[in-house]
């Protein structure tokens, strides 16, 4: 394994540990969790990451998966198995993703799963 790939997972596992020893703050108007809550305030990085990394190129070639503040949600597995599993995304040499940039994915992406299973 690469030294890259050892620091993403640690910090991956890091934040999912930190997230799941935080208290679990209940909003008592809507009854929903504050901490899944705060994550969807903060899509607007990872918008920016989706917009200035994969919108670049998705414009001109496909146009069916350009990313939205509405649509974002929707391909999170998706860019998971893209950008994490097979490593395929972003394409070419000239746009990367930095370790910043992909700790936030990681997070926005793991935030789905916190929601749905209260890990």
């Amino acid at each position: 394994m690469t030294l890259a790939l050892v620091k993403m997972i640690t910090v991956f596992i890091t934040s999912l540990v930190t997230l799941s020893a935080a208290p679990q703050l209940q909003d008592p108007i809507r009854g929903e969790n504050q901490i899944v809550a705060s994550f969807y305030e903060e899509t607007p990085e990872v918008f920016s990451i989706l917009d200035h990394k994969c919108n670049v190129c998705h414009k001109r070639r496909n146009r069916r998966r350009v990313f939205t503040p509405e649509n974002m949600g929707s391909y999170k597995n998706e860019i998971y198995t893209q950008v994490f599993v097979k490593k395929r995304m972003p394409k070419g040499n000239s746009i990367r993703l930095t370790t910043k940039e992909q700790q936030e994915l990681l997070t926005w992406i793991s935030s789905t799963k916190i929601e749905r299973h209260g890990i």
